[in-house]
């Protein structure tokens, strides 16, 4: 089983395989038709206000993964939805819009998926 990242601006390809947004906001000036998703789990993406104060710092991120880890442990249904869609499509991508490709929510996403297996 694989899990990918990909920002939400880069083509989708057929490997991408289930194709799953995990940003709370809809990615700026790109159609839904151009994003091709198969699922938009915002309720996953970080709160408003971890979001808005980590604002993709890279100096804030050790402390960023440490307070989006928690959240995400109240989150355990989606987290149990992410890994099931997972196992059942062998391939999801994780889309995220950040220009950031290293300091994401969907690498920590990734990261708590994989713990898991």
């Amino acid at each position: 089983m694989t899990i990918k990242i990909k920002r939400a601006y880069q083509d989708s390809s057929k490997n991408d395989g289930f194709r799953i947004l995990v940003d709370r906001l809809w990615p700026r000036g790109v159609t839904k038709e151009k994003v091709k998703l198969d699922l938009w789990m915002k309720e996953i993406a970080p709160s408003n206000d971890l979001r808005k104060w980590f604002n993709h710092e890279p100096r804030k991120w050790n402390e960023f993964q440490i307070k989006y880890n928690e959240e995400l442990k109240e989150k355990k249904e989606l987290i149990t939805q992410l890994k099931d869609i997972e196992n059942e499509k062998k391939i999801i991508t994780l889309v995220y819009a950040a220009k950031d490709e290293k300091h994401n929510n969907a690498v920590v996403i990734r990261d708590a998926l994989k713990k898991l297996e």
